[in-house]
């Protein structure tokens, strides 16, 4: 599994969405275990089980593809390499999710962004282009912790008990941090003469 991971680029961003759906917490904790005994197999399905959410995750954080391929790369080899410290305290996603975050933390402090690259096509009216340019910009320039809950809140549609369970605060502190985000968006975004 790690070999295909490291040679194999491609891999780590086709995740089927039934594999996604599919995933559960008894589903995940089970794999795990298979992991555990070494089971190749369980490696690779845990990893297309999260793979793809991971990826949107680090993406929006450090606003590079390549940076957040290596992310997710790292997290999941990480994760291998310490299978045996995990405690079952949270879900194994929930597990991922704070390694990742992690990596992205690094990443982040390594090579800060000035302006995020924008994936795809140019958009059909250069000002829709503008526009998410700008926004990648301001999300880049949020403080570290205002940028982690506004992406798993508004971007991964995550509920503030698991970003709590995931960044190791309380639900009203994930709660807090995402209203202050917000509003230093729209700060940013006014600055840059950008609606919010």
């Amino acid at each position: 599994m790690l070999s295909l991971i490291a040679t194999n680029p491609e891999v780590r961003l086709v995740v089927p969405p039934e594999a996604v759906a599919a995933a559960g917490p008894a589903e995940d904790r089970a794999l795990l275990e298979r992991c555990r005994a070494g089971d190749e197999r369980a490696m690779q399905q845990l990893y297309t089980r999260h793979a793809g959410r991971l990826f949107a995750l680090a993406r929006r954080m450090t606003g590079s593809r390549a940076d957040a391929e290596d992310v997710v790369q790292e997290t999941f080899l990480r994760a291998w390499r310490s299978l045996d410290g995990f405690r079952g305290e949270a879900a194994v996603g929930t597990w991922l999710y704070r390694i990742a975050l992690n990596r992205c933390r690094d990443a982040f402090a390594r090579r800060r962004p000035t302006v995020p690259e924008v994936e795809g096509a140019a958009p059909p009216q250069a000002g829709d282009a503008m526009a998410r340019r700008s926004l990648e910009a301001a999300l880049g320039e949020l403080p570290e912790g205002y940028r982690e809950v506004l992406v798993l809140h508004d971007v991964m549609e995550l509920e503030h008990p698991e970003i709590a369970a995931i960044l190791g605060v309380e639900v009203g502190t994930s709660k807090s941090q995402l209203h202050k985000a917000r509003s230093k968006m729209r700060e940013l975004l006014a600055a840059r003469g950008q609606a919010a």
